[in-house]
């Protein structure tokens, strides 16, 4: 069965003439960005969220987002058509509404769609016929239809007859300069004809592109074949790295040389292990699936189990090249940790592989400090919940004379390496700044892992 013609097009029409209301469920790096495109694309858009305390500081026109233009929030506030709520009973009054909330993995480290769920039943809570209802949320393939879809469900409406059901995975790349949410193609299925059809002409108003697929399990997939890829491959670069270095060879020279190729190959560099909401958890939600069906997925497994080890192999590392230098046993020893977050200027944490080699080298006995311009102060964070309210310190000569050895664990453009090059003893670069920059350095020794 299909929704009634006229339900159908009364929300095309609003869709064209751009005055569909739309309500973003979740304000975070996908959500927030994603509600001011729309806003900007010239629709009227409130971003929901139950955090009171980003929902204020949104309406108060904070940059909450650093990489956003200094006043791209206060402008869209006072145009008057944007506005965040914690209040669900804005959900009632939307045309279309997009979910954007996390999906993590569990302590277990399995798929965790708990923010879904209840996300959906926010949205079940406030449902009407007509309404647009889209999960943005990377899950596997089939969730869509089998979790969301029924708790939408649960009050009588029907998917496809009553109102409209789509997946849109999102693609935001946090601090990417080059790519932003309208300029990244979006992908959009649905398992009827009109939801699919209402889906790429709203998306067709708001980004440069979409790319129709045939069924909501399609649209989720794409995201996790898109995360795998780069999994697969950031792992096979970390292993060549080890290998060639036994070699006498730089790997990032090698990658830089092969990248002229103009076919056929793409570059991935080395670096101390991967983190964020997308490349550690896309694979996870693809292997569990297939295992699930019955079916096996044992690349993708075998470069998790690498991409997971490289964070301990890094802090084993520090330890043989602090026993190198001078003779100091990591056991003891004072080791600045450069850069918290897991991607160079971005303010996130999540499955931060720095954080990871800090409670490693913590373990082994050594004492660490850590130093990063987005984080005075450590954040709270599930996995290493014994680091928070720990403080930045502040590099100066006098800082970077106190320390063993410094182990560069995120590359963020606002930092001194300079003064890092010439005052520290010991640097341990993971991501190829004093390789790769012409950065001066002092008396002490650089090591590349």
């Amino acid at each position: 069965m299909t929704a009634s013609f006229s339900m159908f097009a009364t929300l095309k029409d609003k869709i064209a003439a751009r005055e569909a209301r739309v309500v973003t469920v979740g304000l975070g790096y996908v959500g927030l960005p994603l509600a001011l495109t729309i806003n900007e694309s010239g629709y009227p858009v409130t971003g929901f969220d139950l955090n009171e305390a980003r929902v204020a500081a949104i309406n108060a026109g904070e940059r909450v987002i650093s990489y956003f233009p200094e006043r791209r929030i206060a402008d869209a506030l006072a145009g008057g058509r944007f506005a965040a709520t914690a209040d669900r009973k804005a959900l009632a009054a939307a045309d279309i509404i997009l979910i954007c909330v996390p999906t993590p993995l569990s302590a277990v480290r399995e798929p965790d769609l708990s923010y879904v769920v209840r996300a959906a039943e926010t949205v079940a809570a406030e449902l009407r016929p007509g309404q647009l209802i889209v999960l943005e949320s990377t899950v596997w393939p089939g969730a869509t239809a089998t979790v969301v879809k029924p708790i939408l469900e649960g009050g009588g409406l029907r998917a496809g007859t009553d109102f409209f059901l789509g997946f849109s995975p999102e693609r935001e790349d946090p601090g990417n300069a080059k790519f932003d949410t309208k300029s990244i193609p979006k992908i959009v299925g649905a398992d009827d004809a009109q939801s699919r059809d209402l889906l790429d002409r709203f998306y067709s108003n708001v980004v440069t592109r979409t790319v129709p697929v045939s069924s909501l399990a399609t649209a989720e997939a794409v995201k996790l074949a898109e995360n795998s890829f780069r999994t697969v491959n950031i792992a096979l670069v970390n292993e060549m790295k080890v290998a060639m270095e036994a070699m006498g060879v730089d790997v990032w020279e090698v990658v830089q040389a092969a990248a002229t190729k103009p076919f056929g190959y793409m570059p991935f560099y080395p670096g101390p292990g991967i983190g964020g909401d997308c490349i550690p958890v896309s694979p996870v939600y693809l292997s569990w699936r297939a295992r699930d069906l019955g079916s096996a997925t044992p690349i993708i497994d075998l470069a998790r189990l690498t991409n997971d080890d490289a964070p301990d192999l890094i802090a084993g590392r520090v330890a043989v090249e602090l026993a190198k230098d001078g003779g100091v046993a990591v056991k003891g020893a004072r080791i600045l940790i450069l850069g918290i977050a897991y991607k160079k200027n971005v303010e996130d944490t999540r499955e931060s592989p720095a954080l990871a080699i800090l409670n490693r080298l913590e373990e082994m006995g050594a004492a660490c400090d850590y130093h990063d311009p987005y984080f005075p102060q450590m954040p709270v964070t599930r996995d290493h919940p014994n680091l928070a309210g720990r403080q930045s310190v502040v590099l100066s000569e006098e800082t970077l004379a106190q320390y063993d050895a410094v182990v560069l664990t995120t590359d963020h453009t606002n930092v001194d390496y300079a003064l890092v090059g010439l005052g520290a003893r010991l640097i341990l670069d993971t991501r190829n700044v004093f390789g790769g920059n012409g950065v001066a350095l002092g008396r002490g020794r650089l090591v590349k892992i």
